[in-house]
């Protein structure tokens, strides 16, 4: 096991503002916490309102010169921090591992997952195409284009820490903004590693700012109050996002929103169910289940139900439990204890209400903060496990009678971002994609993420949409020019 001190320079656990590394203001730190032992590994510093500020202040200055730097320009600074990062792909994924906890391969699948953005927004950089018309009347040419928004606030949660910082810095850059990104502070060092990638790739001072704290909410909420921010983009749960949403209109910030998830997991009569069984260990167990988009509630027809469960369960209790340092593990430790109380208590409640565990269910007798992979069967309709996000390695599986009723319990929900369906008959399963209040659905498949698509949620699971040539509108504003020649 590499030594954190080797896999981050020292000068790394500091905040990044105005191309240069600076402790907190008040020197104030965050312990970074091993989740597979509950073990402090290091701490970075923690900023105060004061940094923010200043973060704020190096993006404000450096947001003419890099707006108006050729888009080719910007592309290539993005292409090499991508090679950069493939580069670093075991060092960057070990960090992951040790202050995140998930499996060595989805750490690294990770780090390719992430980089991939840097390639993706390279590319659209140059595509920021507007359009010329001539107005009904003839009386003029209607001249648009877009014009990048202008220093940006990005929020990123702990459960991808390179991914969802890639995804957010990406395209505002390619968009010609410049950000401050307040990582999770469960999970900093990744973040501040892929700004030292960024510096390599030659980001000019103050285009990134990287501002890890443990007063989150006190510093987004004071950038969110000057008037030179124009972009807010989190990712996190729909509560914190509510808060962020009301503090954003006092000033009318542009707000991208990825919320929280409540996915369904569908299995119709006709589904192959070998294929719904590899599909739902993807959507239910990639990360440990710490996934926004994770498969959160399981829907069987009741032809298919018991077989599909007792498969579920024989698949999920057989994964190796442990650190994800060791290569043979594939289900890490959950983020803190809070949430792997919270998730145990779910457990209990519906099996004290006639749910049935078929596996799992129990804390190991461990240090770490471990679940074990958890499958629960005949779980009520309306039970409570069903309309919280679990955040976890527990599948609950309901029964249902007909498709309507599948489409009925699927919508019973506030959420509204990825959604499963299998089944061998496409037409029914396209209908049944397009019945589901969610903004993405996998038809016959468990892994939906990619650069490339759209990825956002409808209801109270987000505003806009990341990847994608979407994403980078995010950061653009639309500006009309009516004139003659």
């Amino acid at each position: 096991m590499t030594p954190v001190s080797e896999l981050i320079s020292v000068r790394h656990t500091d905040l990044y503002i105005d191309g240069g590394w600076r402790p907190a203001s008040d020197q104030q730190r965050i312990d970074v916490t091993d989740p597979a032992t509950g073990e402090v590994i290091t701490s970075v510093a923690s900023a105060t309102v004061h940094d923010g500020i200043a973060a704020v202040d190096a993006a404000a200055r450096a947001f003419r010169a890099w707006a108006a730097k050729p888009p080719r320009e910007r592309a290539e600074i993005l292409r090499k921090t991508f090679e950069l990062m493939i580069r670093d792909r075991d060092k960057l994924a070990e960090l992951m591992v040790r202050e995140n906890g998930k499996p060595m391969a989805e750490a690294t699948g990770e780090v390719s997952y992430a980089a991939e953005f840097f390639r993706w927004f390279s590319e659209e950089a140059v595509r920021n195409i507007g359009s010329v018309s001539i107005a009904p009347s003839g009386a003029n040419r209607i001249l648009v284009e877009h014009q990048p928004i202008g220093v940006s606030i990005l929020v990123t949660p702990w459960n991808f820490p390179a991914a969802m910082a890639t995804r957010k810095i990406g395209p505002a850059l390619a968009a010609g903004c410049t950000v401050v990104l307040k990582p999770a502070s469960e999970t900093p060092l990744t973040a501040l590693a892929v700004a030292d990638l960024l510096e390599q790739a030659g980001v000019p001072k103050g285009v990134v700012n990287v501002i890890p704290s443990k007063r989150s909410s006190e510093v987004v909420k004071a950038m969110l109050k000057d008037q030179r921010v124009r972009k807010l983009s989190f990712t996190g749960s729909t509560e914190v996002g509510r808060i962020l949403l009301a503090q954003a209109a006092e000033n009318v910030i542009s707000c991208s929103m990825e919320l929280g998830g409540n996915a369904p997991f569908i299995v119709l009569d006709d589904a192959d169910l070998d294929a719904a069984l590899e599909g739902a260990m993807v959507a239910k167990m990639r990360n440990t289940g710490q996934s926004c988009i994770a498969a959160n509630r399981f829907y069987a027809d009741a032809k298919v139900a018991e077989k599909f469960s007792t498969m579920l369960a024989r698949a999920m209790g057989s994964m190796t439990v442990g650190s994800g340092l060791d290569p043979q593990v594939k289900v890490g430790p959950v983020i803190n204890d809070p949430a792997r109380q919270k998730m145990l208590g779910l457990v209990e409640e519906a099996a004290g209400h006639g749910a049935r565990i078929l596996t799992g269910g129990k804390a190991p007798n461990r240090p770490g903060y471990f679940v074990p992979p958890t499958v629960i069967s005949e779980v009520p309709a309306d039970e409570h496990i069903l309309k919280e996000e679990i955040f976890g390695p527990i599948a609950p599986v309901v029964t249902f009678r007909d498709v309507n009723q599948a489409i009925e319990f699927a919508n019973k929900t506030d959420r509204g971002l990825a959604s499963y369906v299998y089944t061998r008959d496409l037409a029914k399963g396209l209908a049944v994609a397009e019945a589901i209040e969610s903004g993405m659905v996998g038809l016959n498949r468990g892994f939906i993420s990619d650069p490339a698509a759209p990825f956002g949620g409808v209801k109270q699971s987000g505003v806009g949409r990341e990847g994608s040539h979407e994403g980078l509108m995010e950061f653009l504003e639309t500006k009309y020019i009516a004139t003659n020649w």
